[in-house]
Formats: structure tokens, C-alpha cells, sequence
């Protein structure tokens, strides 16, 4: 009963810029983490970024100084800026949230992916 829907990605040239959006949405009654995850062809599935409920980020190595996350918790929003893109960037993102539902049932939900593709 809990949704997440993620856009914003696309084709960028390297150095470029993008920035994701995730909104939640269901039978909420609170969020706890937020995060964003990639999984590039042949590769896993890894952490880039999460962020609580009260704000403190964490940024994976790989991210660190180019990707910010941030959140709106009145609009139950997650927002991913990526800048200086690099090739590797090229993935498939998605959003992933925790909490608890009105029912007061946790849920871990994802959505759906956007794709982004940083290339000349």
C-alpha cells in the first residue's frame, strides 16, 4: 500500500547534471530512512545515498563531493542532485523508503527505476 515512484533520469554527457525525484505515497504513517540505490549491467545492486528522517546523509565513496540527497518530509519527497557525472554514473536508480504504515505495519518499498545514462 506504500508507493514510490522515481523520475528525472535520462542522458547526460559527462560533467553534466541531474537531479532524481522519488515520491511516496499510500497509507503512510511515518517514514524513517530514505536512500538511493544504482545497479549498472553486470554489476550489483549498491548503496549511493540515504538520508533519516531528520536529515543526516550518508554519500557513498563513490558519490562523495558530486551526489547530495535531501528530502521534503511534508511532501514525502527524496531528491537525488548528481553533478560532474562520469560514465561509470550509468545505472539504473532507485528509490527505496522504510516506516510504518497507518496500520502501523512496517514496509520497505522501492519503486520503479529511472534510468541514467551518462555518454558523449
Amino acid at each position: 500500500q506504500v508507493q514510490l515512484v522515481e523520475s528525472g533520469g535520462g542522458l547526460v554527457q559527462p560533467g553534466g547534471s541531474l537531479r532524481l525525484s522519488c515520491v511516496a505515497s499510500g497509507s503512510i504513517l511515518s517514514i524513517g530512512t530514505m536512500g538511493w540505490y544504482r545497479q549498472a549491467p553486470g554489476k550489483q545492486r549498491e548503496l549511493v545515498a540515504r538520508i533519516t528522517s531528520g536529515g543526516r546523509a550518508t554519500v557513498a565513496d563513490s558519490a562523495q563531493g558530486r551526489f547530495t540527497i535531501s528530502r521534503d518530509n511534508a511532501k514525502n519527497m527524496l531528491y537525488l542532485q548528481m553533478n560532474s557525472l562520469k560514465p561509470e554514473d550509468t545505472a539504473v536508480y532507485y528509490c527505496n523508503a522504510e516506516g510504518l504504515r497507518r496500520d502501523y505495519v512496517p514496509f520497505n518499498s522501492w519503486g520503479q527505476g529511472t534510468q541514467v545514462t551518462v555518454s558523449s
